[in-house]
């Protein structure tokens, strides 16, 4: 079994520093039953902390101000990470964002390599926007720069 981290590898922080795809786990505030949603908008901002923008009409945020413990898986650096921490909304509304984006910043506690023994990820998760690619890319960039203003 591989060692808990309390913070990000030095690679596993560099491939959070780009568009990546995740899973999102938090605790359902209505059925507490375990729920699982993908974000894109998501990086680190230091070796112990994860930010991430979602709608703010989102259940995500019901779910995330009822229960802080949250989980982010990731695929990256050949593995698999279950990253568990705190998150809590730093910004309800992102500026400078067409629509209204609530930031959130997850403290790290633990991370763990999840990927079972004698395997590895061979092909990174990846994903295409099905919408217009230049209005992808400009909401992306509001996004992200907005983000990192909060």
């Amino acid at each position: 079994m591989a060692e808990t981290l309390t913070g990000l590898s030095e690679p596993l922080f560099t491939a959070l520093q780009n568009e990546i795809i995740a899973l999102l786990s938090t605790i359902d505030a209505e059925t507490g039953a375990p729920s699982t949603s993908a974000v894109s908008w998501l990086y680190a901002t230091e070796p112990n902390t994860l930010r991430f923008a979602i709608d703010q009409r989102s259940r995500l945020v019901t779910n995330i101000r009822n229960n802080e413990l949250v989980n982010v898986t990731v695929f990256a650096d050949g593995s698999v990470y279950a990253i568990y921490g705190s998150a809590r909304i730093i910004v309800d509304a992102l500026e400078a964002v067409p629509f209204k984006l609530a930031c959130v910043d997850i403290t790290i506690s633990a991370v763990r390599d999840a990927m079972f023994y004698g395997s590895r990820i061979s092909v990174t998760p990846e994903y295409e926007k099905t919408y217009d690619k230049r209005a992808a890319e400009k909401l992306d960039g509001q996004v992200f720069d907005a983000m990192k203003k909060a």
